[in-house]
């Protein structure tokens, strides 16, 4: 069965048996044993009789928005837990607003004191609940912004980071002659490394997603 392999951060490809052709559809297995649609794109590496893809997933949604998707319904589905623990400690609302006082010794001493507990610990998990969903809707806020980042594991990155790479050259080289001001002593420092950075991705997005020379990398 032909399974996924880390290639880099955050980017899979797929470790196969037999080789395939560009544009072919084939199956991967993920480590919970799902099967996911993927479509073929360049061989990247060749070892030990097995063969490495680059791969898009054919999946309507990506990492990312599935991620969000959850945390989106967890947060609703902990709202409705907190209202609904929030309604529940009105219990006696009527009675509890007339502010009579606990009447020790009485026989509805043991009730009115049961009757405030169960309000107050509801009202304490309807809190509870509360931040929860608060969480949760930071977590899918933060996965929802994460779906509109371009990454390595998308085709478009190539593209995407040579233009990243060009403008950081030329703002480099801006530095480097005069032609930039540098707001610090470090710009110069700052800006190859950017440099450097990006023109490692640039190599990656070409080995996955464009044209191959034939030359394989190990992995």
């Amino acid at each position: 069965m032909n399974k996924f392999k880390k290639f880099f951060p955050n980017v899979w490809v797929a470790e196969c048996e037999e080789e395939y052709e560009k544009g072919e559809i084939i199956e991967l297995e993920t480590k919970y044993g799902k099967s996911v649609e993927c479509e073929v794109h360049n061989l990247v590496a060749q070892k030990n009789g097995l063969f490495y893809y680059s791969i898009v997933r054919l999946e309507e949604q990506t990492y990312a928005q599935r991620k969000a998707g959850r945390y989106n319904n967890s947060a609703i589905n902990h709202m409705a837990k907190s209202e609904e623990r929030l309604n529940a400690s009105n219990e006696g609302r009527e009675f509890l607003s007339l502010g009579e006082p606990i009447k020790v010794g009485h026989h509805s001493e043991k009730r009115h004191r049961a009757l405030i507990e169960r309000n107050w610990n509801r009202m304490e998990k309807s809190m509870e609940y509360a931040e929860k969903a608060k969480e949760a809707e930071r977590k899918a806020e933060y996965w929802e912004n994460k779906a509109d980042e371009t990454t390595l594991a998308m085709p478009e990155s190539l593209e995407y980071f040579n233009g990243r790479l060009e403008k950081a050259i030329g703002y480099h080289e801006g530095l480097k002659n005069g032609t930039i001001e540098r707001t610090h002593s470090y710009s110069l420092t700052y800006a190859k490394k950017d440099v450097n950075e990006l023109k490692k991705k640039v190599e990656i997005a070409e080995l996955l997603w464009g044209r191959t020379d034939g030359k394989r990398k190990t992995i």
